[in-house]
């Protein structure tokens, strides 16, 4: 198994798209697509070994996700991978959550190679 990644994205279903491959190569993906707040308090509840955030769509609810998961003690530790995202989206998110990870759709398998559980050689 490869660990408990949670999903944040802007859209039911896309969200559940994205997951798939995921859950493919062992990831155990919870997801949220409506509600920040939720995505923050299922994180604090279930402690992922990783947070997987589309910026594609609505990048300013993704911000206000992470941040917030950076301002608790419980969830301030836990890796956050941004994924996409352009301009001044992009550049606004990184001055924010400094510290996450940023890729690209196609960089995001090898990327969360590094928050396997076990070292899991399948790929996407």
């Amino acid at each position: 198994m490869a660990g408990k990644l949670f999903l944040i994205h802007w859209k039911a279903a896309e969200a559940e798209e994205l997951a798939k491959p995921l859950r493919a190569v062992g990831w155990q993906v919870a997801t949220e697509a409506e509600d920040g707040a939720r995505a923050g308090k299922a994180i604090k509840d279930t402690q992922p070994d990783v947070v997987v955030i589309y910026l594609t769509r609505l990048p300013s609810h993704g911000r206000e996700t992470a941040d917030g998961l950076r301002s608790l003690k419980a969830t301030r530790v836990i890796p956050i991978v941004f994924v996409g995202g352009q301009g001044d989206a992009l550049a606004k998110t990184k001055a924010k959550v400094p510290d996450a990870t940023y890729v690209t759709q196609e960089e995001l398998p090898s990327v969360l190679q590094k928050y396997c559980v076990e070292s899991n050689p399948s790929s996407f």
